[in-house]
Parts: C-alpha cells; structure tokens; sequence
C-alpha cells in the first residue's frame, strides 16, 4: 500500500529498474548455457602456431582430399603413354583422258603434269608402353597399311616404330621402339573387375592436342561391336563417357587407381559421351599372339546373321509382301551365306534358323559369334537349325577367318 502512495515518477523509476535487473539475470543464466553447445575457440599465444586446430574438412572436402586422385592416376602411368604419327603413300591412277592428244588440244599439255599420282596421308593416334623393351600396345587401325610409323614419347624424344603384328578383327597392333631397357611401363588391370559406375581416365593425343586426359564413368560393359556398328569386329566394347575423340584411339582407359582397363578404339560420330574400349584382357591375349606369331587365326562359319525373337518373326510373317516365312521361335537366323565357306559346305541355307551348337542353346547372333570365336581352327561344331517345319542337325568344320571385311 505504501508502495501506491509514493509519488507517479518515483514509481515508474523503481520499475525500469526492476525490469533491467530481471534482464540482467536472464542474460547471466543463457551465457552459462551457451559453452556446453559448442566448443570454445582454441587460446593461442603469438608465436606458437603449432596450437592451431584445424578446421574439420567436410565430406566432400575429405573424398577429394588435396591432391586429385585422377592425378594421381595419370601420375602412374606416367610417360609410358605415346604418341604415334603414321605417313602412307597412295598411288592415284592417272586419268586416260588426260594423255589423249585430243583431250590435251583444249587443256594444255601441262595438265597431266599437274595431276599428281601420289599422295601422301598422315595419320595420329596413342598407344602405351606394355614392356621395357620398346613393345607399344595400340589400335591396328592407327598403324595399318601404313608405310612409316613414328613413336613420340611425352619427353619428346622420338622412335621408328616397327609394326610387329596387327589383328583387324579385334583392332589390335603391336609396335616396337629400340630406345634401351629402361622405358616406363603402364600397369595393367583386370577389365574383368570393371564394374558399370566406376570412375574411367581416357588419356592420349586427340585432334593433336598431346597429353590429354579426361573423366568419367564406366556406361556399361559387354557392349557388343555389333550394337556398335561394326559388324567387321568380334568384340564386347566397354562404354564409357569419358571424352573421346580421334587422335585417342590407341590410348588407355584406366581406372580410379591409375590400372589400364582397356584400350580406347571407338565414338558414335552421331551421339556425345558415347565411347568404346576395348578390354585389357582381351588386349592382353590379343598382344601375346601378335609378338608370337605376328597375326591371330580367327574361326568363322561364313554366315550373315540376324538375332531372332517370335516378335520379330511375326512381324514378318503379317507382312503382305514378305518374301520368306520365318518360324516365330527364338534363335540365330540366317541371311546370307558366304560363297565357299565352312557354312555353305555343310549345307547351311539362306532363311534357316539355328537353335543349337554342341547341344547349347544359341539365342542371339552375339552368343553364336562369340561360340565360334572361343571354338578352334578346324573343329566340327554340331549346329542344329530349323528349316521350315523340320528340324535338321549339320556338322560344319571352323576354317580361318581370311579378310576381317
């Protein structure tokens, strides 16, 4: 009550300041809170540096680390990456009219002279040491027909390359430099541990540009050469998205730790982040024979193939105008059949349908391929086909695959 009856003004100051001691309480109680939910900055005196904490990375910081691992991996295989110019000279057939006296009235007689008959063509590509001794794995297509092949190494030094072997049917070549016993190897992976999502370094010399490297991803694996486009090669494509152009055929594809894991060969001109390699293991058994013996036998039947589904049979088999019926079963069917081949020997017709090979079941023109790739020179393969309603069972002895064309 005495409280009331003190003056308006007096009254007004006791409660600004009750209420400035009510905030400084407040304020008190937070600043004992607020040091057990963070931890307190490091005390460090002048001059003593090695107090300081540093800062914690963050995730993505910590994956990447300081130093790239893609560096690191290009680091690895180091110079043992080439590059390879190849010269080939071309003989163009002079054109008959140019040396007809009538032909020359109009256009002189210095036109022939002016026609020259041989050109010269210039290539690039990369290839990669594999051996001490000089030998260059790369593709067969960078040094084939070609009449001079120059071997750059990335010190700048220079070798003649001699071609000791070349299998167009998997786009494998060997070449080989005499530069001593000291050069630098690239290590070797295993393609068969590749999995699809794995980093891939593409490195090599593309459109000239020497010493390039570039990032990305397996695609995918087992791609056939056939889905590719290039029905001359018997070859399961790694794909990938790392950046490939021409002038990178021949170089490696490696993985995150800097191993080779295939050999980049080809691109979708039509497509972007579309590449092929061809596997390591592959190359490796591919290299083996070609330092042996200089080329690769290949077996063949001598067919043209399409892969059959019932789908695809009945499609055909609706058409009005086709001109064969083509059973709706799954299987290998044939389209054409090469002249004088194991094939046509045995029988084998334009129009049949192969369901087997030594009793498995072929499903696809890419297992038949493959069957007889793995098969030898001169071994009797039991091909069971359906021809019409009929089933029949041939034998068809594998011959050597002559000209990959």
């Amino acid at each position: 009550m005495r409280f009331l009856k003190l003056p308006r003004s007096i009254r007004q100051l006791s409660s600004y300041v009750l209420a400035i001691a009510l905030g400084v309480v407040l304020m008190v109680s937070t600043l004992q809170v607020l040091p057990s939910q963070a931890e307190p900055a490091p005390r460090v005196t002048a001059g003593d540096s090695s107090k300081l904490t540093v800062q914690r990375q963050s995730p993505a910081t910590a994956a990447i680390g300081s130093t790239s691992f893609v560096t690191a991996a290009v680091n690895r295989v180091g110079t043992a990456v080439v590059r390879i110019d190849t010269e080939r000279t071309i003989t163009r057939r002079v054109d008959p009219f140019s040396e007809d006296p009538f032909f020359r009235r109009f256009f002189g007689d210095g036109f022939s002279q002016q026609m020259p008959s041989e050109q010269q063509l210039r290539g690039l590509g990369s290839g990669f040491i594999i051996d001490k001794s000089g030998l260059v794995l790369t593709n067969a297509h960078v040094v084939d027909k070609a009449d001079k092949v120059t071997v750059r190494l990335k010190d700048g030094r220079t070798f003649e390359g001699k071609v000791q072997g070349i299998d167009e049917v998997t786009d494998l070549a060997v070449v080989k430099i005499n530069a001593g016993n000291d050069l630098p190897v690239a290590p070797l992976g295993s393609s068969s541990n590749v999995q699809v999502g794995d980093w891939a370094i593409a490195v090599g010399n593309p459109l000239g540009f020497d010493n390039t490297v570039t990032l990305g991803i397996i695609s995918t694996l087992k791609r056939s050469s056939a889905q590719v486009g290039i029905n001359d090669k018997r070859l399961d494509f790694i794909q990938t998205d790392a950046a490939i152009n021409p002038g990178n055929s021949g170089g490696p594809l490696l993985n995150g730790q800097g191993e080779v894991i295939g050999i980049n060969t080809a691109i979708r001109p039509d497509a972007m982040g579309i590449g092929f390699a061809i596997p390591i293991d592959k190359a490796k058994a591919i290299a083996a024979q070609l330092q042996r013996d200089g080329k690769v036998a290949h077996p063949y039947l001598g067919v043209q193939m399409l892969t059959l589904t019932p789908d695809l049979a009945k499609e055909n088999n609706t058409d009005p105008n086709s001109p064969i019926q083509i059973p709706e079963i799954n299987g290998v069917f044939v389209m054409r059949v090469v002249p004088n081949s194991p094939a046509a020997s045995a029988g084998i017709r334009r129009g049949d349908v192969i369901l087997q090979i030594d009793g498995k079941a072929i499903t696809s023109a890419e297992q038949l391929q493959n069957f007889v790739e793995d098969s030898r020179l001169g071994q009797v393969l039991q091909v069971k086909v359906q021809r019409g309603n009929q089933t029949q069972q041939l034998s068809i002895r594998t011959a050597e695959l002559q000209n990959a064309s």
